[in-house]
């Protein structure tokens, strides 16, 4: 698998013979991770229970079939590698893939994050023959490489900025108070209250990160009121962003969801923020829909949009783009993601370039019969 720069022609149909002789149905479906056999045109030829279970196919949908029809494999910085094999393939004593992270497209189009490895078999010329690849989930480790250093550097960056500001205005508090007017001190106590939400929002998703990454994230759900509790996130960003025009808008009678609303006001909280700092806070909506089995509610701005190269990146582990003022951490849409989806819920996005963008979150509709039985 590689980016698009291509490979030399090997000549080999691509064709449904098999030179491992790998049963379809026979030990390869004993192995816990994910296995495909590759052919030199990069269509599968051999997929295992454990690979097919992950992607969501059949053998029949998935066998035969070439990468980039199916799985549409990429990595973290969106690049294609499902249609031409690396150049350094070129050489034969390259014999490897290195393990890498490597997003696979699941049949029902979500992404799989997966920690993928393995290895080439070539013929006496030393073209590709075949490549067996092996892979596990790794969703719960979106970026290779990441460690505890990594993130503490970064959230620590983040936290210096509104301590630096609760330590400037309590010092100023502390020894000026009798000659601070009333309005002074009421604006540096506002700020030193935003800024201790802040430090509080980081510390949040610091712990967000280890619960999410092990499977721990406990909600505690309850009746949520989402017309009211996007009007009291907008009053709220609205003090980090005094120009916010924005309008919610939910249809007369919406229902409740039954929901943890610390989890839902963090989402939506970042949502807001991001249109108000990567697009515009001018003309924001946040707007309420119902369907059959879920509600949904989308923040939509009037920026300038997010590049098609640049969408399918926006939910990765620290990805922040370049365009606005790319603060924070680059923690938050990959947070956010990952707690509409532990409600039962999806989080995508939209975009336009020139137009603006919107992020839509689903949350399951409450039965209240299956609510009486818990």
């Amino acid at each position: 698998m590689s980016d698009h720069t291509g490979h030399p022609s090997t000549g080999h149909p691509s064709t449904t013979r098999d030179p491992l002789h790998l049963p379809a149905d026979g030990m390869t479906d004993l192995l816990s991770d994910g296995l495909l056999v590759l052919d030199a045109d990069l269509r599968v030829i051999h997929a295992n229970k454990s690979a097919l279970e992950m992607a969501g196919y059949t053998r029949d949908e998935l066998v035969g079939r070439a990468c980039s029809d199916t799985l549409a494999a990429r990595d973290l910085d969106g690049r294609d590698l499902s249609r031409a094999w690396h150049p350094s393939t070129r050489l034969r004593s390259v014999s490897q893939i290195a393990e890498q992270t490597i997003v696979l497209r699941k049949r029902d189009g979500r992404d799989l994050v997966t920690s993928l490895s393995g290895s080439f078999q070539r013929d006496a010329a030393g073209r590709i023959e075949t490549a067996i690849v092996s892979f596990r989930n790794a969703a719960r480790r979106a970026r290779t490489g990441v460690s505890g250093m990594e993130i503490v550097s970064t959230v620590s960056h983040e936290l210096r900025s509104p301590l630096t500001s609760v330590k400037g205005y309590t010092s100023l508090l502390i020894n000026r108070w009798d000659r601070l007017q009333d309005d002074q001190k009421q604006m540096m106590l506002e700020q030193v209250n935003h800024d201790a939400d802040r430090v509080t929002r980081l510390i949040s998703e610091l712990l967000d990160i280890s619960r999410l990454e092990t499977g721990r994230l406990r909600l505690r759900r309850q009746l949520v009121d989402l017309p009211r509790l996007a009007a009291n996130v907008v009053e709220k960003v609205g003090l980090e962003y005094p120009e916010l025009d924005s309008k919610v808008d939910f249809p007369e009678g919406f229902p409740k969801v039954y929901a943890d609303p610390d989890k839902v006001e963090q989402v939506l909280t970042n949502l807001v923020e991001n249109a108000c700092k990567y697009g515009s806070p001018h003309g924001l909506r946040i707007e309420g829909s119902l369907g059959d089995d879920c509600v949904s509610v989308a923040v939509s701005d009037r920026g300038d949009g997010i590049p098609a190269d640049d969408l399918p990146k926006v939910f990765t582990k620290f990805f922040r783009r370049s365009e606005g003022r790319p603060t924070g951490s680059g923690l938050g849409l990959w947070i956010s993601r990952g707690l509409v989806e532990s409600h039962g819920g999806d989080l995508t996005a939209e975009s336009n370039v020139g137009t603006g963008s919107t992020f839509t979150f689903t949350l399951p509709l409450l039965d209240l019969d299956k609510l009486q039985e818990l």
